[in-house]
């Protein structure tokens, strides 16, 4: 096809075309007069480019995205699209205090600590593959937009970026990336969401978990300590993320420097870890086990 044709086909301009030409999103065939011939490939990919177009993907985007065939690359953005609207909504907030007398001194601490959380949620997505990287950076998204008031603050801050920025890749087996992926490849930001948003209602009021939840928490914990779970991949999973963390110091050095850096965390994680000792307490883990499930 010519591009006279394929702009009929895709509702693409002849302009917009060129563009991604130039920025080597598609490159078409060039005839001996000099044409340039498209084949069912090429407008194929023309339209998927001019969907991403409308979902306001940029062009570099597009390119990860089209030469991922994993789908992962659009999980990441989905992630980074929902980080962005959390920024946008506490830069309303700020605007709106601004407007009712707030001084812009504060409101350039305040802007200053949203920038420091996406340096922070940004790193954690780079540094942990698929979904797992997603789960674990809108976990901590939530408790990054704070202002960095003490000195302390400031020296967890700076301790938890020099940390990311040594971490090693978590490079996992193939066998254990292509059993992450087909769990929880269906899996949306949303359903993300939803999940922390459960946990922290329930470590708000264990008790109330436990007791509303005790067959499905018997039957669960049953199924944790079979043969059935401990030669899965999922066990293999656990085990081997724990594994990692361990050794490149994320219990050790990243933990506590979140603490140290966000009062809402520090408060969020000693709930944590009152829930898990109730639960500890009435289901003990077997050889081997993590210590607790909230």
């Amino acid at each position: 096809m010519l591009i006279h044709e394929v702009c009929k086909v895709t509702g693409l301009t002849k302009k917009a075309i060129d563009y991604y030409i130039e920025k080597g999103l598609i490159a078409p065939s060039i005839l001996e007069n000099g044409y340039r011939s498209f084949d069912r490939n090429d407008v194929e990919r023309l339209k998927k480019i001019a969907v991403l177009r409308k979902l306001g993907l940029g062009t570099d985007e597009i390119k990860s995205v089209l030469s991922d065939g994993s789908g992962n690359a659009l999980h990441t953005l989905a992630v980074r699209r929902q980080l962005d609207i959390q920024r946008e909504q506490a830069k309303k907030a700020i605007l709106e205090k601004l407007g009712s007398g707030a001084s812009y001194a504060e409101i350039s601490d305040e802007l200053q600590a949203i920038e420091n959380g996406k340096t922070i949620a940004e790193k954690l997505l780079e540094a942990f593959p698929g979904y797992y990287g997603r789960f674990v950076c809108l976990h901590f998204a939530r408790f990054l937009n704070e202002l960095i008031r003490t000195e302390s603050q400031q020296a967890a801050y700076d301790r938890i970026i020099a940390f990311l920025d040594d971490m090693p890749p978590l490079n996992l087996p193939e066998d254990l990336k292509a059993f992450l992926m087909e769990a929880t490849d269906e899996i949306t930001t949303e359903q993300i969401m939803e999940s922390l948003e459960q946990t922290k209602k329930n470590i708000e009021n264990p008790d109330e978990f436990l007791s509303n939840n005790r067959e499905m928490l018997e039957k669960y914990m049953a199924f944790r300590q079979s043969d059935a779970y401990r030669n899965s991949p999922a066990y293999r999973l656990m085990a081997y993320i724990k594994a990692f963390n361990q050794a490149s110091g994320y219990y050790d050095v990243f933990i506590p420097a979140m603490k140290a850096l966000s009062p809402s965390y520090a408060e969020y994680s000693k709930k944590l870890e009152v829930a898990n000792e109730k639960l500890l307490a009435e289901y003990p883990p077997g050889s081997g086990e993590p210590s607790g499930t909230f």
